[in-house]
């Protein structure tokens, strides 16, 4: 690719910040998605038939029958995000195309709205947000009304000790949670040792002894309903489950019985199976005070995005350039 004399036509599949447009514009032939409206299936078939890069994101499903129509000229997808469970990645990289995320920047933000729905869960918070602009508050402070649930001292079990996992458990030590994890292997003794964090091997005994679950695991196919309807009975009925990473690893429709049933105490859901579509009972749940759902907003800062688009680039512009992007997915990582 680096012999080509025009600029590279560079498909983005949604609205990208400002600032990592305007960058785009000057290095590519850059083809934008002004309505912001995701892609259809044809339109993203007519996008791998022109383009030499194309820019998905989460919202774009890229299977092995889109990939088939891909024309020859398609080399590189860069992903404008960490997950690529929604690229099939194996078929891309078996048709020469490299593949590329954008990991690292989004850690600290999401770890940050993992912990607000933490503490909105256990403390209440959203069911207290609409006392008031509800005009519901005539009867003011009592002793036994809006009782949540103290977190410090509580045991918060993390799936998936990873960047987002690490950070999560900065915050929560501080907050005195004591940090429990599960992961396909130990962290090293050092990160432990900082965290105060104790590791179990076995998922299931860990559900079973913590108060608080985040999950905080890629979705792969090992992990989709890692959290299953029987893994989600062996929490106690008291404990809070939380999800910032992908709305697979959990089997919704059994955590939703189970809150329903008493058996969990609440969640809080920032991803969702089949998004954006929520599943109907979820949103009961919600409007009972029992679940906080966001709308996949773990990433939501303007940083983040910002760092998120200038990754894109630097992977774009490195491959153009005839290098290897410094984020491309290799087949040991799938």
């Amino acid at each position: 690719m680096s012999s080509l004399k025009r600029k590279p036509l560079v498909v983005v599949t949604r609205r990208l910040p400002e600032v990592v447009e305007a960058r785009m514009r000057e290095l590519f032939d850059i083809r934008l998605n002004p309505d912001d409206k995701p892609m259809s299936s044809e339109a993203l078939a007519s996008a791998l038939r022109e383009a030499d890069v194309l820019v998905p994101t989460v919202t774009d499903e890229i299977d092995s029958g889109l990939l088939a129509q891909a024309g020859p000229n398609l080399r590189l997808i860069a992903n404008f995000g960490n997950g690529v469970d929604h690229i099939d990645v194996a078929v891309a990289l078996e048709r020469g195309i490299t593949v590329t995320n954008t990991p690292g920047v989004l850690t600290e933000d999401t770890a940050d709205m993992t912990m607000a729905l933490i503490l909105a869960v256990a403390r209440r918070v959203t069911e207290g947000a609409r006392i008031i602009p509800d005009d519901n508050w005539d009867a003011g402070w009592s002793p036994t009304w809006m009782l949540g649930r103290r977190i410090t001292g509580k045991r918060l079990g993390i799936v998936g000790m990873g960047r987002i996992g690490q950070a999560l458990a900065r915050r929560a030590k501080a907050f005195g949670l004591q940090i429990h994890y599960h992961n396909r292997r130990k962290v090293p003794a050092q990160i432990e040792r900082e965290l105060d964090a104790t590791y179990w091997e076995s998922l299931d005994q860990m559900l079973a002894r913590v108060d608080i679950v985040s999950v905080n695991c890629p979705h792969t196919p090992a992990t989709y309903h890692l959290l299953s309807a029987r893994r989600l009975k062996l929490l106690k009925p008291e404990a809070i489950v939380v999800n910032t990473a992908r709305g697979e690893v959990i089997d919704e429709t059994a955590l939703a019985r189970l809150i329903e049933a008493g058996e969990i105490s609440a969640a809080g859901l920032d991803v969702f199976e089949q998004e954006p579509a929520v599943s109907p009972r979820l949103v009961k749940l919600a409007r009972s005070g029992k679940v906080v759902l966001l709308p996949h907003m773990g990433s939501a800062t303007h940083e983040s995005r910002t760092d998120m688009g200038e990754k894109v680039i630097i992977n774009i512009k490195t491959f153009m350039d005839g290098h290897r992007p410094p984020d491309r997915i290799l087949p040991s990582m799938l």
